[in-house]
């Protein structure tokens, strides 16, 4: 070899090592930030003595959710104004947003219809058991359902957490819930599960910070806090949404307590990630398992989807107050906005039915239990300054897309959800998918809409993992 050909080897040799070098630092690989587990977000002063405050702040407090005849009657009031809607266009149904014939409709029912039975509703919404402790300053909604159950020979006994998102609650879950729940009365089912479903920071009746910077990051530290209060060491995450994004988090900063983490939205967003979409995009075959090629392609159709229904999001990642001023006290604008997003996001082609195709999914009395929630709560500002913290600086330099997660993950895709991600994609992420499942009927929402098909799917992932991993019950 001569050289001036050694000497372009090694210079080859230096710039591939240069090339890799600066490719690694774009997408690869990164380790697991550190959070601070005791951040406080409590309007007062954080105790010196934390220590003490952990003692002292530890207590979980039943509650029942009442609210005085004032509350509901000023409600009837508002809902009993005269509607100075525009009318809808000619020929337009929910293209244009939430069809305003059909908000009538809406209208008419909640005032007429459910206000006159809302203590019953009041009831059915209290049916669980409500509790509120203070983790890291805040008061902290959930549910604790725990199963006390003598005949636990041949049963395998673990707590699943479950976490929703926006413009959802735990109200999402409550047909999930007694599956999970009443799942050990089945003689065929060998599971007993304690189910745990608190309300996200800033929801429903789970209190905002006055403080900036309490992200999905944030979050997932207060919810394995939460866990950890409650005595539960190591548990399953279910979530979607907002859910998901958390759980996945939970499960990446914490992995020691999670014994699985199971989603119906699962993501990856890391550039690595995005630029495999693209390539998969030009041999779907070889990607895809056959017959749902149509969950990611063509990806034309998906980012014409995501850019008509994405407004919402870049106004409640940038101005989250000033969307949430116009539907605070407003219940008929509340109903449209958090309504709207039950129609599209379950089923795109909803938008051409007069009624948004609500009622094809949905029982009416549970969209407005959603809604209710939001507004007694008046919670909607609060939830939606999420978004914002989560495309901070602060928050986006964590790079959690890119910190591997090595719990074992399930993955159920439902057809009419807003992005689907391919096994590819994930598993740069997401060390040992064990579970992908595609469902060509449900939505967004899928706890709520199909709530059979996705208890199911997590039981089979359940399954999965004590076969692999051979974890242990409680």
């Amino acid at each position: 070899m001569s050289p001036i050909t050694r000497l372009v080897v090694l210079l080859l040799a230096i710039g591939g090592g240069m090339l890799y070098k600066r490719v690694n630092q774009l997408w690869g690989d990164l380790p697991a930030p550190t959070l601070d587990p005791q951040e406080w977000w409590g309007d007062e002063a954080k105790p010196k003595d934390y220590a003490a405050y952990l003692v002292n702040s530890s207590e979980v407090v039943g509650n029942r959710l009442l609210y005085p005849e004032s509350t509901i009657e000023d409600l009837t009031k508002r809902l009993n104004r005269t509607l100075r809607l525009t009318p809808p266009l000619e020929g337009v149904a929910f293209e244009y947003g939430f069809n305003s014939d059909y908000l009538q409709e809406v209208v008419d029912y909640w005032r007429d219809d459910y206000m006159p039975r809302w203590r019953s509703r009041e009831v059915f919404l209290w049916q669980f058991n409500h509790y509120t402790t203070e983790i890291q300053g805040l008061r902290m909604h959930f549910f604790n359902l725990m199963v006390y159950d003598d005949n636990k020979v041949g049963k395998a006994h673990y707590p699943v957490l479950l976490l929703h998102g926006w413009p959802g609650s735990v109200r999402e879950f409550y047909d999930l819930i007694h599956m999970l729940h009443q799942s050990h009365l089945d003689k065929n089912n060998k599971y007993i599960f304690n189910v745990i479903v608190p309300s996200l920071p800033g929801y429903a009746w789970s209190q905002g910070t006055s403080r900036k910077g309490l992200g999905p990051a944030e979050m997932a530290v207060m919810l394995r806090n939460l866990m950890l209060r409650l005595g539960y060491n190591k548990f399953f995450i279910q979530g979607g949404d907002w859910g998901s994004i958390i759980g996945s988090h939970i499960a990446t900063l914490y992995p020691d307590n999670v014994l699985g983490y199971h989603s119906n939205m699962c993501n990856n967003l890391s550039p690595r990630s995005q630029v495999k979409g693209v390539l998969a995009g030009l041999w779907p075959g070889l990607f895809v398992p056959s017959g749902f090629e149509d969950f990611f392609f063509p990806k034309s159709r998906e980012f014409s989807y995501l850019m008509e229904e994405s407004g919402y999001f870049h106004l409640q990642a940038t101005k989250p107050d000033t969307i949430g001023a116009t539907l605070t006290d407003n219940p008929v604008g509340l109903a449209a906005y958090i309504l709207e997003k039950f129609s599209t996001w379950t089923n795109a082609t909803y938008r051409s039915l007069p009624d948004g195709g609500l009622k094809k999914r949905y029982k009416l009395d549970a969209l407005l239990d959603n809604v209710m929630i939001y507004y007694l709560t008046n919670s909607i500002t609060t939830s939606q300054r999420l978004y914002a913290e989560a495309y901070s600086k602060e928050q986006l330099d964590l790079k959690l897309d890119r910190v591997p997660t090595l719990v074992p993950t399930g993955c159920a895709r439902f057809k009419g959800d807003v992005m689907q991600f391919l096994d590819l994609q994930l598993q740069d992420k997401y060390k040992n998918l064990i579970h992908s499942t595609y469902y060509r009927r449900g939505g967004h929402f899928a706890a709520m809409e199909v709530p059979k098909v996705l208890y199911m799917d997590f039981i089979e992932f359940v399954k999965k993992v004590e076969h692999k991993y051979k974890i242990k019950s409680l």
